[in-house]
């Protein structure tokens, strides 16, 4: 088979390896998660981590687990702690879903998580290609979190279409939010952004309403991690807070994902599962260990402070999500 190979995982049909992102970026570790065992540690951890990505990784373990001899009970038990891992993200349910679906054998298993992989490399291409279309020439724009080739097998999602306006020659800036408390966006997206060349900001979360009430912010694009059936998405902790803000002061926001990354099953953005966290997430280094501590991993953006929700299939308003257009990407 051809060899798959993204910014964060490579495989090359017996050996699966993941770029560790808690040693970003400081240190490009690659670990090795051939083993499903291992890998659901890996994504507990968020050292392999974004919705796309976490789906990816998962199917090509469980797939080379069964392609090595595993029995399907063996199989199917190791696909359900996989798809229990993250409670948030459902392209990972999804993923799994679709490779266990009926009595498959070793052989398909592995052929649908090889397609996996190449359908999510290109829905990013999509996403890029369709929210270039509402990027304007110098716009300075917002994100949050990381949501690029760290995130998914292509080129990212938010970030995707950040950097098709860059290669385009758009002369953007990018702000990046810090997104505390493991600082993904000063960590992942500030690296990215460098081995891109695309000139960017880093800013702490506390600092975006300052920067839109001086008119310095033109757009916001953020990820989600699972968008409901009336357009409430599902993101990394403090997106509502961006989405508010832009609200506030009349700044367009955008959501960009795959359309994995719908569930129509949930209704509202109040019945999607938010996942908790580790508690020293939050205390670090500085707290009182004694301190109690809520860390949520993700909140819920209700539709009405969404500008457009930029898929592959297309970018769409309100009008569009109320005819029904999260099934039409489905």
């Amino acid at each position: 088979m051809q060899n798959l190979e993204s910014l964060a995982l490579r495989y090359d049909g017996s050996k699966l390896q993941i770029l560790d992102q808690q040693a970003l970026p400081q240190n490009e570790v690659w670990l090795d998660g051939t083993k499903p065992e291992d890998m659901e540690k890996y994504i507990k951890s968020l050292q392999v981590r974004g919705a796309p990505m976490i789906s990816v990784a998962a199917v090509l373990s469980l797939a080379d687990f069964y392609s090595k001899g595993a029995t399907e009970a063996e199989f199917r038990g190791w696909a359900q702690k996989l798809r229990d891992s993250r409670p948030t993200a459902v392209n990972l349910m999804h993923a799994i879903d679709y490779l266990t679906d009926g009595k498959a054998d070793p052989d398909e298993v592995k052929r649908r998580a090889i397609e996996v992989f190449e359908k999510d490399v290109e829905l990013c291409r999509k996403i890029a290609e369709n929210g270039n279309t509402i990027i304007e020439k110098e716009d300075q724009i917002l994100t949050h979190c990381n949501t690029g080739g760290l995130a998914t097998a292509g080129v990212g999602t938010a970030l995707g279409i950040i950097r098709k306006a860059h290669e385009d020659g758009k002369d953007i800036h990018v702000w990046v939010d810090e997104t505390r408390p493991l600082l993904q966006g000063g960590r992942l997206t500030a690296w990215e952004m460098l081995k891109l060349g695309i000139p960017s900001t880093l800013i702490t979360d506390s600092m975006a309403a300052m920067l839109m009430a001086q008119g310095r912010i033109t757009k916001c694009i953020v990820g989600a991690d699972r968008i409901a059936a009336n357009g409430d998405f599902a993101n990394k902790i403090g997106t509502y807070g961006l989405a508010v803000l832009c609200y506030y002061h009349r700044i367009p926001f955008y959501v960009a994902a795959p359309a994995t990354t719908i569930d129509l099953s949930t209704k509202t953005g109040q019945d999607i599962p938010i996942e908790q966290r580790n508690p020293d997430e939050v205390r670090s280094t500085w707290a009182p260990k004694e301190a109690q501590v809520y860390n949520p991993a993700f909140d819920s953006t209700p539709a009405e402070f969404v500008t457009g929700w930029i898929l592959d299939t297309g970018v769409y308003n309100h009008e569009d999500i109320k005819k029904g257009a999260l099934k039409c990407g489905q």
